[in-house]
């Protein structure tokens, strides 16, 4: 059965890493390149002008909001949403209260339900998610102000994506309305594979449900909760911030750039403004970020394997 094993694994592997040597590793390699020079994106013709987007870059103040809100985006939105998702799959699947004659451990009641509910934005694309959203954040019809007016709080009517304080808490809501209900189908799975009895046991010692999730329920799924950072990290840095503010804010990116992120700000550059190789340069510092963002949470987040 070893006879040929080399060749059989490499053979196996050719396709796939050359489709991602090709699709993924050479276009990185290229917009390094295109950096160096002072290339349009609309003509072949272009020379090199050494290290000038660079430091342009670092000269831009918009690259720097941009940055800012980027960076808030990566920190914020996994820590809000996996608090979230961790607290509504507890309930769903440990938080309930024992009742005669059943089980010690189970959800909370209609715990079913729940999932489907918290689930249901999964099944919407992003695109539309924004587009219900952008609706509903409108200061003169839209559901929040009407909302607001239908309880008597006619003073209290704010601008949301029009108010530069207030745009960019607005679309982050948006994005963990949208992305919570995955994890907690995710985390429910994982803590429906964990054993009972280590759970009767340690309600039995006297352990509250506070006690159980942090010296049981987190531990275990601790390897789940950090890949789930490292994702909802680089989708924040990435393809979901871009499509929220691009949908939902003026401008995009406004009022006053107080919603723009790099990948917006990439995304203007070369096909608004004609700069393919100053949108290259800030894609090349978004890689870096997005790798030291990465690198940084697998690093302060390893820990002692835990098995059961």
């Amino acid at each position: 059965m070893r006879h040929g094993k080399n060749r059989f694994i490499v053979g196996f592997l050719v396709a796939p890493l050359g489709v991602y040597i090709l699709f993924v590793v050479w276009p990185f390699l290229q917009s390094i390149y295109y950096s160096f020079t002072d290339w349009t994106g609309l003509s072949p013709d272009f020379t090199m002008v050494g290290f000038d987007n660079y430091e342009r870059m670092l000269d831009d103040d918009v690259f720097w909001k941009s940055l800012q809100h980027s960076l808030l985006f990566a920190l914020l939105l996994p820590l809000v949403t996996i608090g979230m998702a961790l607290f509504f799959a507890f309930m769903i699947n440990v938080g309930g209260r024992k009742r005669k004659g059943g089980p010690a451990i189970r959800g909370v009641r209609g715990s079913g339900f729940y999932k489907i509910v918290y689930f249901f934005p999964q099944v919407l694309s992003i695109a539309i998610v924004a587009l219900l959203f952008a609706f509903a954040y409108n200061p003169d019809s839209g559901a929040i102000n009407s909302l607001l007016r239908g309880i008597g709080l006619d003073s209290v009517q704010p601008l949301w994506l029009g108010d530069p304080d207030l745009a960019l808490w607005a679309v982050m809501a948006v994005l963990v309305w949208s992305t919570v209900g995955f994890f907690v189908v995710l985390f429910s799975a994982g803590m429906a594979s964990i054993p009972a009895d280590l759970y009767e046991a340690a309600l039995l010692d006297g352990a509250g449900r506070a006690d159980t999730f942090f010296r049981i329920t987190l531990p275990l799924l601790w390897d789940t909760v950090r890949s789930g950072w490292v994702y909802l990290g680089i989708l924040a840095l990435g393809a979901e911030s871009f499509a929220v503010v691009q949908i939902m804010t003026t401008g995009p990116g406004g009022p006053d750039y107080s919603t723009t992120v790099m990948v917006l700000y990439v995304y203007q550059k070369a096909f608004r403004d004609g700069q393919a190789a100053y949108a290259t340069t800030i894609g090349v510092a978004l890689l870096v970020v997005t790798l030291v963002f990465a690198a940084a949470v697998m690093r302060l987040g390893r820990r002692e394997r835990l098995e059961y």
